[in-house]
This record gives C-alpha cells, structure tokens and sequence, in this order.
C-alpha cells in the first residue's frame, strides 16, 4: 500500500513535465544510421551493378570436322604399314597392305586427315569390319584448331553466342589460359555414342558423358601471330611449341553479366 501511495504521488507531481526524455543513446542512432546508408548502398547496387558468373565443361582440342574410324573391308594378315600416327594423309591413301586368300590388298583412307591412332600392326590379323585405323578429318596443317566443349544440358540455354572462355590445357598450365569465344551451341543433347562417332574415341565419349548427356560447344581460339602457339594466352606469348589435336581441356564459359535484381524478380 505504501509503494502505491508513492507512485500517485509521483504521478501528480508537475514539477518534472518540462525535462527532455531520451528515446534512444547516440550508440543506437549511430547503428541505425549506418544500417539505413549500408541498406541504401545495397538496393542502389542492385539495381544498377552487375555479377558475371561462368560455365565450366570438360573438353578437348580438335578440329571441326571431327574424327572418323578406319575399318578394314576385307579379311588377312597385315603385311604392311605405311603410315605413322600424327602423318597427314589425303583421301585414297592406303595406310595398310592386307594378304588375304585372293592376294593383297591396301587399306585406304576414307577421307582426308590426320592418323591420332594405329591399331593395326604388322603381322595381326584383321577381319572384315574391324577397327585399324582413327583419323581426324583435316586437309591441311594450316587448318585451325578449334575447342569442343561438352556442357550439361542444363546449363547449355545459357551459353550466349560469342561469349568469351577461357582454356585450361593441363600440358600447358604454367603458361595461363587459352583464349577463345563460343562459335556454336549445339541444337540438342548428345549420347554417348554420337560424341563417340564425332571423336571417334569411345573413351573419351564416355569421360565427357559421365553422369548424361551432353551439349556440344564449339570454341574458336584466337588468334596471335606473338605466340608460337599461333593463339592468344593470358601470359605474354603462352607456350613455346604449337599445340596439336586431341588435346584435353577445360573451359569456363562467361556467361551473361546480370543485376542481382533480377534474381528476385519472377
């Protein structure tokens, strides 16, 4: 009873109305100010900045055409070889002498290329339909290279045209990146087995479709006439030798920069 007698009292007491009442301590408003600044700086940068992001996806160094593999049509024991892996050879060249039971007979190259494999050896025996031979399709060593990339097809919508990559060869880390700009995306999905007939290497077809399939992109290296390489790198004039075909690499796409308000937006 004596506590509320003391706080009626205090309640009717006037003498006290005209002092100031302190809502809030200089710490807090200045917490709130830089709040209020950092919050406006944020929704500032959202509407007017931008964040790049990139793509990565296995891949390998080739030439546009693709690959092809060589079968044998007929049926003998190899008695001769004529070429090497890595000769250039034009289209009809015979790469092998076969002796079968109506006498010998060459095996010769579909089409124009480069030989990236010899399966055939002197002395085996092939029969009709085996692999002897894989070749990269390329009429010229002047032909430049170029980069297939195998993107998951969840993410090949957002490959735009031209965008720039960056390559990472593993012979060649100490030298930087490779440059190149997206050339083509393709249309669909790839299997297996038609990034095999592309490569015309059942292994590494599997290796790039491990866990789906994929979305072929073709890269275009830029050129460089400052590097032995004949193509541009982010080092000053990149490695000292030039690079050759089936040739694995990786590249991370650079995708289309967007404003972070946009990811809020539906």
């Amino acid at each position: 009873m004596q506590f509320r007698q003391q706080a009626l009292s205090k309640l009717q007491s006037p003498e006290e109305l005209d002092l100031p009442v302190r809502l809030a301590r200089p710490q807090g408003l200045l917490a709130l100010a830089v709040t209020v600044v950092v919050m406006a700086a944020s929704c500032v940068w959202a509407v007017t900045g931008s964040v790049s992001s990139t793509l990565d996806a296995a891949g390998i160094l080739t030439y546009g055409q693709g690959s092809y593999v060589l079968q044998t049509p007929v049926t003998g024991q190899v008695t001769g070889v004529y070429v090497k892996e890595g000769q250039r050879v034009r289209k009809d060249a015979p790469l092998l002498k076969v002796r079968t039971e109506q006498g010998d007979r060459a095996v010769r190259a579909i089409d124009a290329g480069r030989v990236t494999a010899l399966v055939a050896r002197i002395g085996s025996v092939v029969t009709t339909g085996s692999d002897v031979a894989t070749l990269e399709k390329t009429g010229s060593a002047d032909d430049p290279l170029l980069a297939m990339l195998y993107v998951p097809a969840t993410g090949a919508a957002n490959v735009p045209a031209d965008a720039a990559v960056d390559l990472t060869v593993p012979t060649a880390q100490q030298y930087g990146v490779l440059r190149g700009r997206v050339k083509a995306v393709g249309r669909s999905p790839q299997t297996r087995r038609q990034v095999a007939d592309f490569l015309g290497d059942s292994e590494l077809a599997a290796q790039f479709t491990k866990g789906g399939t994929r979305v072929p992109v073709l890269v275009e290296l830029t050129r460089s006439s400052a590097s032995r390489s004949g193509y541009a790198w982010s080092s000053d004039g990149g490695p000292p030798y030039a690079l050759t075909s089936m040739t694995l690499a990786s590249g991370a796409v650079h995708l289309a920069e967007q404003r972070p308000i946009d990811w809020l937006l539906p």
